[in-house]
């Protein structure tokens, strides 16, 4: 099954799927409202913003696995987001990215190896993946790495389509 097969919800629980984005290099990160590395979002946004008429978008994936960090509901989760951070990049239904219950969508990126070529379990909010037009997953990045760290911006600009 190809990434761009999965099904997600939208934050507002509308039907979507990665196939919304086949086309653009996409980065996505799983996300919380209440973690130390929460600030992460305006990095993020800035990353949207820079790159989103070039063939890019940041997909958020709230998640609630890690210390109860994500404990909003959708609406909650939305504003938190647009007023705190200004954020306009897309957020899907909150999912889990570890265990029995994980979503489709994780079983498939934790399998990517990060630069270390470890590859399993989401360690913690803010991991992220890179994922390319053509719906490959191409880099892996671990939570203490900030969005706009030279490797990921590096990916990125290689990864945006021609």
């Amino acid at each position: 099954m190809s990434i761009h097969d999965i099904q997600i919800k939208t934050l507002d629980g509308e039907p979507a799927s990665l196939a919304d984005h086949k086309g653009k290099a996409v980065l996505v990160v799983n996300v919380a409202s209440k973690c130390g590395l929460t600030p992460q979002y305006e990095g993020l946004e800035r990353l949207h913003e820079q790159y989103a008429d070039r063939g890019f978008t940041v997909l958020g994936v709230p998640c609630n696995q890690f210390g109860e960090q994500e404990p909003g509901s959708p609406d909650e989760i939305a504003t938190f987001c647009s007023t705190t951070y200004g954020v306009t990049f897309p957020m899907t239904e909150k999912v889990e990215v570890n265990g029995e219950g994980r979503h489709p969508l994780y079983q498939q990126l934790t399998a990517k190896e990060d630069a270390e070529g470890k590859a399993g379990d989401i360690q913690w909010n803010f991991e992220k993946f890179l994922i390319s037009p053509d719906g490959d997953i191409v880099a892996r990045y671990r939570p203490m790495t900030d969005p706009e760290a030279d490797e990921v911006v590096q990916g990125i600009e290689a990864t945006l389509p021609s």
